[in-house]
């Protein structure tokens, strides 16, 4: 199994912004544990990382792997358009936040994605994403 984590927004600037809420490792240091622990279990991960709304679209509606993994930061609760490219897609892709989003501002409890994809999980820190992973190698043998 291939998956695509796509991170969105501000996720480049991990181990920088805000550490009391999304830690101090970076999105490298995220991206080498999530990749060891789906090693572990046959998966091959690709990670893209954008600030750019149009190239996280783009990234979505050209998927050529089995999955996604996203994490699109702010637009997670306000973007239609990535609502609608996830909606269009045509392999499972699963929500993912770091922090718990359900728990923080009121505009964070908005999740337009809600609905369009298969699976969400958030407020573990990268535990998030290996529940994503765990999901998606789950739903692959059904």
């Amino acid at each position: 199994m291939k998956i695509l984590v796509l991170n969105g927004v501000n996720l480049g600037r991990l181990g920088k912004r805000q550490p009391e809420i999304y830690g101090f490792d970076t999105l490298r240091a995220l991206n080498k544990r999530l990749k060891r622990y789906a090693s572990a279990k046959n998966i091959t991960l690709k990670f893209f990382q954008t600030d750019s709304e149009p190239a996280l679209l783009k990234k979505i509606n050209r998927v050529s792997l089995d999955a996604i993994i996203l994490n699109a930061g702010a637009w997670s609760h306000y973007s239609y358009a990535v609502r609608d490219a996830v909606a269009a897609c045509c392999v499972p892709v699963v929500e993912v936040h770091l922090s718990d989003i359900t728990a923080r501002e009121s505009f964070r409890k908005i999740r337009v994605l809600e609905g369009v994809v298969a699976a969400a999980f958030w407020g573990e820190g990268l535990g998030s994403y290996e529940k994503a992973v765990d999901f998606l190698a789950a739903e692959a043998v059904r």
